[in-house]
């Protein structure tokens, strides 16, 4: 009986955690209703690590239920916490959708990069959320130095000439026009860029190729998180900037190296992204792993 009793109170000092992907982009949910432990960055840090945790992009906390909304916080592996995470919101529309949470369709989140609205399609294998306006001005991404629109400027970075354009939807995003681009690109110049000292706020960075006027590819460094296979906000943000300049229409298939996301745009830049879900596992991280683990 002493060993049993020694069992529940473990159980009850641990954390449950629900773990999806959108495109290869995993994300852990870790819902509050179910666990008394609290998200420190040490703490996300863990969890994230690939080797010493379950390891994802990002973690989800969420919901906060209000108003008829739920209220979502995301946190990157390197314990600081996004505006907004267009993947992140599909899978969280997904797990609302799971445990019977979603009472209406389509429903609102709220993120401190604001409220979105979301739509469970498919029987929640295909997720189509209205992720708010694209901004290219200086003022709303962050950017240092600049006024006005942040289109077709030029950056030099680790000795190499670079033409981009900013853009927010909610986060900050720099998308770098290449002609050809690769996963060694992102890696090699996106941990400078997302750095650099003209985002007071950092950024993600996004290296884009113009296929046609349909098709657009894109490589991802993301901020505290690195390279990484797909990302619902730098696809809106890419977009919007081939949108912009004229290179495409406004309804773009965005291909990355996780899979292909639609986005598609008003005349005044609202967007609209429409992608899979796939959960991978619900489970429980035991009261040792937060106690003994490398941190």
């Amino acid at each position: 009986m002493k060993s049993r009793r020694k069992e529940k109170k473990k159980e009850e000092n641990a954390m449950k955690f629900h773990k999806y992907h959108g495109l290869g982009n995993d994300y852990i949910v870790i819902d509050p209703r179910e666990t008394n432990i609290s998200l420190d960055e040490s703490t996300i840090r863990l969890i994230c690590h690939r080797n010493y945790g379950i390891g994802s992009d990002g973690i989800l906390y969420g919901p906060e239920i209000k108003d008829n909304s739920f209220k979502l916080r995301i946190f990157n592996p390197d314990g600081s916490e996004a505006e907004k995470s267009g993947n992140g919101l599909r899978i969280f529309s997904r797990y609302l959708w799971d445990v019977g949470l979603v009472q209406t369709n389509p429903f609102i989140i709220n993120t401190i990069g604001g409220n979105v609205q979301s739509e469970i399609l498919e029987n929640g294998d295909v997720i189509k959320i209205e992720m708010g306006k694209v901004s290219f001005l200086a003022s709303d991404i962050p950017l240092k130095g600049e006024e006005g629109e942040v289109l077709n400027r030029n950056f030099v970075i680790q000795g190499k000439s670079f033409r981009y354009c900013a853009a927010n939807i909610g986060n900050p995003h720099c998308v770098v026009l290449c002609d050809e681009i690769s996963p060694e690109l992102a890696q090699e110049y996106g941990p400078h860029i997302e750095k650099n000292a003209i985002f007071p706020r950092k950024t993600n960075v996004q290296f884009m190729k113009i296929i046609d006027k349909k098709h657009i590819q894109i490589e991802i460094w993301e901020r505290g998180a690195g390279y990484t296979l797909a990302s619902g906000s730098s696809s809106i943000a890419s977009s919007a900037v081939a949108y912009k300049l004229g290179l495409c229409e406004n309804n773009i298939t965005v291909k990355m190296q996780g899979g292909d996301l639609n986005i598609e745009f008003t005349h005044d830049f609202r967007a609209t992204m429409t992608g899979p879900v796939i959960a991978i596992c619900d489970g429980i991280l035991k009261e040792d792993f937060f106690k003994k683990s490398k941190r």
